[in-house]
């Protein structure tokens, strides 16, 4: 373990390594010292620490935190972090609201302290310009990186006793423009110029004009291939346990041959928890094959006349009793091997959250790299079953959209992180909506205006993410639709969506009010 020291963005002294020339050669530029340090000792980690908080820096812990060669991790005792606030106008993602009690997933890194493994580090050699930022190159390395599978977090324990947040210091809008050039496509530009005009009500042409002489990194040519991982955290025992849940209406044919694919599994789920709805008072259950044919698992049927997959999600979690739990559906299609090599592949990366691949029998797959998703399935993902203390589908969200989201942001929230593994592939065959449906009466039915979008929609926004991604949202939601208006319509438009957007706020409230 190598320990860079720096103060006022320039290194202070160097500790783990005899040899420090290399400090005194590149005292001015830190980033290009890491790369270097990374280069001449491949196997080490390269720790950062600001001299502030030289004395809380929790050495001991580093090696179980990075327990894999491609992490990076960061914490910032600021309340924001460098880029949050602005960003959040062109970025989407639950990788901005970080939640700092936890460990959680983010792109954001800080110059207080850090780590990085050497090999992971070497990547970006002749590919990514050292900056003398070394915040920005610090951020612009994991921006670049973490989709292409390098593993960011924000980790409180890097640090042996908390700090008292301080307040971010400003970012300039010439770095943040810079920023937005590098790592974004440049129409990203102009939507962040326009969500400064409109929600900050400043115009920064000069910073705007000024990020095109900059040369994008996004061709940056990044792969962690080459290195091989194999994490040091024990996530399952010898002969893990799994049990599986599965929502159902009206879909008896289907769901049999999910059973059938359960049933050839190389490694058996010990259980099958069935929650099987029909809101029709006089129906009685559909599915004999339960009780009349033979299965190499217990399937703990149960029947109810309430709908809705968010309660029948819930009934199933509440009935689990094995290590891990697989969240199926009832029109999904897989191979022999999915739980054996899901056990594999969660051992190996140390994750307690796996998703998979999850096409329909038509589609090509497209995302074939390990990465840490922004997208949780309901229908398609595996939890540990000790992630999931205190953490349900919210049944405010019932018949809605939004509960997928939610649940994510749940775990992520509570530390768990969701890792996708394109290899692990299940079929979702979409199968026609089927048995005794009524339909479904929103509590904005009634309203002369209807919302846009989806109070659902709204509420998940507002609860997860930050006001800036909100603000954006609003902005990237307006635009794709003004695209389908006559050019002789747009005030009227303008005028309606904001009705529509005003009513959407409303009973998103109205959703939270009701479910304190």
């Amino acid at each position: 373990m190598i320990i860079i020291y720096h103060h006022k963005n320039k290194i202070s002294r160097i500790a783990g390594v005899a040899d420090t020339t290399l400090a005194k050669v590149e005292n001015g530029n830190i980033a290009k010292t890491m790369l270097l340090l990374a280069k001449k000792f491949p196997n080490d980690k390269i720790v950062w620490c600001g001299e502030d908080f030289a004395s809380k820096l929790n050495v001991e812990a580093i090696d179980l935190l990075c327990h894999h060669q491609k992490m990076m991790l960061s914490y910032s005792v600021e309340s924001n972090v460098f880029l949050l606030n602005p960003i959040g106008y062109i970025e989407q993602s639950p990788f901005l609201k970080v939640n700092k009690e936890v460990q959680y997933p983010t792109w954001m890194m800080s110059t207080h302290v850090g780590v990085m493994h050497a090999a992971a580090l070497s990547v970006y050699a002749g590919q990514v310009k050292p900056d003398k930022n070394f915040e920005y190159f610090l951020n612009s390395v994991a921006k670049i990186g973490m989709p292409k599978g390098l593993f960011c977090y924000s980790e409180p324990t890097l640090l042996l006793k908390k700090e008292v947040e301080k307040e971010a210091s400003k970012l300039c809008t010439f770095t943040l423009f810079r920023f937005v050039k590098q790592h974004f496509k440049k129409r990203w530009l102009l939507l962040l110029l326009l969500n400064l005009l409109i929600y900050e009500k400043r115009l920064p042409l000069l910073p705007f004009l000024n990020a095109f002489f900059f040369k994008s990194r996004m061709g940056a040519k990044i792969t962690f291939d080459g290195i091989d991982i194999q994490s040091e955290i024990t996530i399952n025992k010898t002969s893990p346990t799994i049990d599986v849940i599965i929502p159902t209406i009206g879909r008896k044919k289907y769901l049999y041959d999910v059973l059938k694919d359960l049933a050839k599994q190389t490694v058996l789920p010990k259980n099958v928890i069935i929650v099987e709805q029909n809101p029709d008072p006089k129906s009685v259950s559909d599915l004999d094959y339960v009780t009349t044919e033979t299965w190499p698992f217990v399937i703990k049927h149960s029947f109810t006349h309430q709908a809705g997959a968010c309660n029948a999600r819930n009934q199933a979690l509440d009935q689990v009793t094995s290590e891990w739990v697989f969240l199926g559906d009832d029109d999904n299609r897989f191979d022999a091997d999915l739980i054996g090599q899901m056990f594999l592949k969660a051992a190996q990366y140390g994750t307690t959250v796996v998703t998979t691949n999850y096409i329909l029998q038509e589609e090509v797959q497209e995302f074939n790299i390990i990465h840490q998703s922004g997208i949780f399935g309901s229908g398609n993902s595996f939890v540990k079953r000790s992630s999931l203390q205190n953490i349900r589908f919210d049944k405010a969200l019932e018949f809605g959209y939004g509960e997928d989201t939610d649940f994510g942001m749940q775990l992520r929230n509570h530390g768990h992180d969701v890792i996708y593994f394109p290899s692990l592939r299940i079929t979702h065959l979409k199968a026609p909506m089927g048995g005794f449906r009524t339909p479904i009466v929103q509590l904005w039915d009634a309203e002369l205006i209807q919302p846009k979008p989806s109070p659902t929609i709204m509420f998940v926004y507002k609860k997860h993410f930050t006001k800036q991604q909100v603000n954006g949202y609003q902005i990237i939601l307006f635009l794709k639709l003004v695209t389908k208006v006559n050019f002789t319509n747009y005030l009227y438009f303008y005028k309606m969506f904001r009705q529509k957007w005003a009513v959407s706020q409303y009973w998103a409230s109205k959703l939270r009010d009701e479910k304190r």
